[in-house]
């Protein structure tokens, strides 16, 4: 079933379009990330302009987070405290992010940095996370005791505004996650990303977050975040198509239901070697796309903007 999108101006098959939200979404309630970082990418292979898929996505990404948080609210896996900080660096990157988006769809240049922006950004994540994993599963079989991980927030420990988290067990200082937030806020704005993909390892290796309580304490922070991002770019860029967003979102939001039943039942060293394989799929079709198709880089979709 064919279906017209008015704001990215092209023709697709709606049953791909909740399909694809689908898959997104159990990504989402499985490991913790809007599932921005590949649904963002999959538009652009459907021949979605990346404008409008970054914009778009974000609308989804709220809706599939928020289906996730629910799921992890009933088994209290959520540290609201924690999530409330990092949500104050967000907003504030992501205001930052869309200042960056506009000045650059001004110059034509934001399809190409998009691209360019999930390459990098998905190559070096994902093979720290595939490397890591790889160390924790190793430890799990070979180390009679627990891992030492905590030794790598010593320079955390001396920052000062410290604040106690009691949900996540942790007495830190609030800046470490505010610049978390910020970082993680202006990539949802330029990539259409909810930045689970940053937000999870960041928890994970530099907050020491406990993993069960990471995933929804970074779903939490995306809906707002995201939310955001949304209003945004919808009142500044025009740039998104509700139609397409409906569709993304009725799938997303099924799918997250399922995928954080199926992240409960599985070890967190899997969950994050899984995570690392798909980040690096995608950013390998992504590369290769920007090598080796050089026609990507010319538009004629440029004359309709105004």
């Amino acid at each position: 079933m064919m279906i017209y999108l008015p704001i990215a101006e092209v023709s697709v098959n709606a049953f791909v379009l909740l399909g694809l939200g689908g898959i997104v979404g159990v990504l989402s309630g499985m490991f913790g990330v809007g599932g921005g970082f590949l649904m963002t990418p999959l538009l652009f292979f459907i021949g979605i302009p990346p404008a409008v898929a970054v914009a778009t996505e974000a609308n989804q990404i709220v809706a599939s987070s928020f289906s996730g948080v629910l799921a992890h609210l009933k088994r209290k896996t959520v540290d609201l405290k924690m999530g409330t900080v990092l949500l104050v660096g967000g907003l504030m990157g992501a205001a930052v992010g869309v200042v960056i988006f506009n000045y650059l769809k001004a110059l034509g240049q934001v399809d190409l940095l998009v691209r360019l922006c999930y390459v990098v950004f998905l190559g070096v994540v994902g093979a720290l996370m595939f490397v890591e994993s790889l160390n924790a599963i190793r430890r799990a079989k070979g180390a009679t005791g627990a891992p030492k991980r905590r030794r790598q927030r010593g320079w955390i420990s001396k920052m000062p505004m410290k604040m106690r988290f009691h949900t996540s067990g942790l007495y830190i200082s609030v800046i470490p996650p505010i610049i978390v937030g910020i970082l993680v806020g202006i990539l949802a704005a330029i990539m259409g990303v909810g930045g689970g993909f940053i937000m999870v390892p960041a928890m994970i290796y530099i907050l020491g977050m406990p993993t069960k309580v990471v995933v929804g304490t970074s779903l939490f922070q995306i809906i707002f975040v995201t939310a955001f991002t949304t209003l945004l770019h919808a009142t500044t860029n025009f740039t998104v198509d509700m139609v397409l967003a409906v569709l993304l979102l009725v799938g997303g939001v099924i799918g997250a239901q399922i995928g954080a039943r199926i992240g409960v039942k599985m070890k967190a060293e899997q969950l994050r070697i899984l995570l690392a394989i798909m980040v690096l799929v995608v950013c390998g079709k992504l590369a290769t796309d920007l090598l080796f198709q050089p026609a990507e880089l010319y538009s004629i979709g440029a004359a309709g903007g105004h």
